[in-house]
């Protein structure tokens, strides 16, 4: 075994002392289903283990035990069998007939759409297998190409009869209602309530689909195609595929009624109108050599009629009698009518033989040899490499740089799922190895949009900018930091760094120089800061040259930095010059010394006489003294103020 196979633990486990795993096959949401071997009869089984996070969940392990005694309750050659179903531990698991092949949905996806003696075949299969469900009282209640199983011998099954009801239990509430949007009846949409006719709607769809290769209804949310079910009517198929004939047509639009009272009443009223379309149209499905290639003796014969008979009517849903639909069952009828039993019988074989070999060289080394490449992404290398080992194909990782998907993880495949390749064909599977990186140059300086886009190119979000008043020039930026798309401390990048793709980039940006109020009034500074998005505060301070309630400047910001939207600055507002105190020691001085003395201190002096010349050399400053002041000796004055003094001999 592989080392990528023994990445499932279920890969060479003994389940409940019978069932050897071999292989997964597939896995969906509700279970997963492998390849085994059923040790006591020593054939090959296909084993479903519904997911260990559903084992507690009652509603999924009603639906699983539901699936089992659905599918055992018919005996069909076109219903997959269920041959057991039980508990190993926590693990509840179905054993079912193992089909190699493909899905209707796998041929959809290759084809697009099909021929109509495919269509023909396909659907006489599906409503023979759905038919007996409907005798047996089940609705099916989840018909889509997915559930139909096209085996590598030519045998066309209906599966999964997981959502499956009693017709006379037909109301589904809540979660019950799980089938496929694109295949939902209307009145499953509108009340809840599903039958027989359910079923038949979405073989409509199902029939449209072969036609044209595409569903009728489409929308990006699941409810616009509900909505679309309830209230439109499905187009003709011819629309889209002239070639299709009008039988067809009408047969999908009763089929797609948006009344069930309008639509056929089952499955066997839907392939008593089919049978009559084939033999309208000269053409017959291939059912009949859908015989495994190297069966032979009775066995073949067996199966042979198994496949090829109308199905009986029963009391519990009436169908009317048919003739017998293909052309194997047309031979039979005309050598009972003949002598020459003999030579009928050789023709019939021959035609067997022929068919089995035409099926073994399409499967062999025709177009049927080839396998799809399965969706690998979003799941571990080791279990792409597995899923690609049971489709029969190999696995070669290549490393690629994602921005979304975690390293480790897979992406997708080179060739893209759906193709068609020869088994043992090498597949590259693209790994994760996380988001690429990105040298970021020196940002000082940039215009903020230049800087925007070297980060937009490198797949680096941008948030808004942090706005700051600054000598540079309006959008000019001042500084970047990077914060990792991990988590973490931001990184700075003003002078460059290295960033991973998703990482996120924030900058401050210059507002331009902040407004200059120097030498405005308070009330003007206020307004012009306020429109700058600047909230103030006010300090006074004396000044000698700028008057009382002039603007001195602006104080320093705390914290330092650069200001910015939402701040409050300190605008310093002037009060005029510092009052000064007179001295008291003026009075008594002679005038000059007066003079002198209140000069040094800032004011200006009116002496109260003039400074004349006396005989002797003397002036009248130096003899005069002073006897008062005004204001006086003791009281404050602003500097610059005059005073006024009065001499006396």
């Amino acid at each position: 075994m592989s080392t990528s196979q023994q990445a499932d633990p279920l890969i060479g486990r003994l389940v409940d002392g019978r069932y050897r795993v071999r292989a997964r096959i597939a896995r969906g949401g509700m279970a997963t289903v492998y390849v085994a071997t059923d040790l006591r009869l020593e054939r090959r089984v296909a084993l479903k283990v519904m997911h260990g996070h559903l084992s507690d969940d009652t509603v999924f392990q009603s639906r699983f035990i539901q699936e089992a005694r659905s599918a055992a309750r018919l005996s069909d050659p076109h219903v997959v069998n269920v041959f057991d179903q039980g508990q190993d531990g926590e693990m509840a698991y179905l054993v079912m007939e193992y089909l190699p092949g493909i899905t209707l949905r796998e041929l959809l996806r290759e084809h697009r759409r099909l021929t109509i003696d495919q269509t023909l075949t396909i659907m006489d299969a599906i409503l023979s297998g759905l038919s007996a469900a409907h005798r047996a009282g089940i609705v099916h209640r989840d018909v889509k190409p997915e559930n139909v199983l096209l085996a590598e011998d030519g045998r066309i099954k209906i599966g999964d009869f997981g959502l499956a009801r009693a017709t006379t239990a037909n109301t589904a509430s809540g979660a019950q209602l799980m089938g496929t949007i694109a295949y939902l009846a209307p009145e499953l949409v509108t009340r809840g309530t599903a039958d027989a006719r359910s079923d038949i709607y979405s073989l409509g769809i199902m029939l449209y689909e072969m036609l044209t290769g595409e569903q009728p209804y489409k929308g990006e949310q699941p409810m616009q195609i509900a909505y679309q079910h309830a209230t439109d009517s499905v187009p003709r198929p011819s629309v889209k595929n002239p070639s299709v004939p009008e039988q067809l047509d009408e047969l999908v639009l009763w089929a797609t009624e948006r009344r069930p009272d309008d639509r056929p009443l089952d499955a066997g009223t839907m392939l008593e109108r089919l049978r009559a379309v084939e033999k309208e149209l000269g053409l017959a499905p291939q059912v009949a050599r859908a015989v495994a290639v190297g069966t032979t003796g009775a066995a073949s014969a067996a199966e042979s009629r198994e496949l090829t008979k109308v199905l009986p009517q029963t009391a519990s849903l009436p169908v009317a009698t048919t003739e017998e639909p293909d052309n194997a069952a047309r031979l039979r009828t005309r050598t009972r009518r003949r002598t020459t039993r003999g030579v009928w019988t050789l023709v019939l074989v021959l035609l067997l033989a022929v068919g089995a070999a035409g099926t073994g060289w399409y499967f062999g080394s025709g177009p049927g040899s080839l396998v799809a490449v399965p969706d690998v992404s979003q799941r571990s290398f080791a279990d792409a490499e597995t899923l690609l080992a049971t489709n029969q194909l190999r696995a070669q990782a290549q490393e690629v740089n994602d921005r979304d998907i975690p390293a480790g993880t897979t992406v997708g495949s080179d060739p893209a799922p759906g193709e068609r390749l020869d088994k043992d064909t090498l597949v590259t599977v693209f790994v994760s190895v996380g988001p690429a990186t990105h040298q970021i140059p020196a940002l000082a300086g940039k215009s903020a949009d230049e800087v925007n886009g070297i980060f937009e190119a490198a797949f680096v979000g941008m948030g808004d900018p942090t706005r700051e008043f600054s000598d540079a020039g309006d959008g000019t930026v001042l500084a970047a930091s990077v914060i990792p798309r991990s988590g973490g401390d931001a990184i700075g990048c003003t002078d460059g760094c290295t960033v991973y793709e998703g990482d996120a980039a924030s900058l401050v940006v210059s507002l331009g120089p902040l407004p200059d109020v120097s030498g405005e009034s308070q009330s003007r500074a206020e307004r012009t800061l306020d429109e700058a998005g600047l909230a103030t505060s006010i300090s006074e301070r004396y000044s000698d040259s700028v008057a009382s309630g002039i603007v001195i400047g602006i104080g320093d910001r705390d914290g330092d930095g650069n200001w910015r939207p939402g701040d409050t600055v300190p605008l310093i507002v002037s009060i005029g010059p510092e009052p000064v105190e007179i001295p008291g020691n003026v009075v008594g001085m002679t005038i000059r010394e007066a003079v002198t003395a209140l000069e040094g201190l800032g004011f200006e002096v009116n002496a109260g006489i003039d400074d004349g010349t006396l005989p002797l050399g003397f002036t009248y400053w130096d003899i005069y003294k002073v006897r008062a002041t005004n204001p006086k000796a003791g009281e404050t004055a602003p500097k610059g103020s005059t005073i006024t003094l009065t001499p006396t001999l």
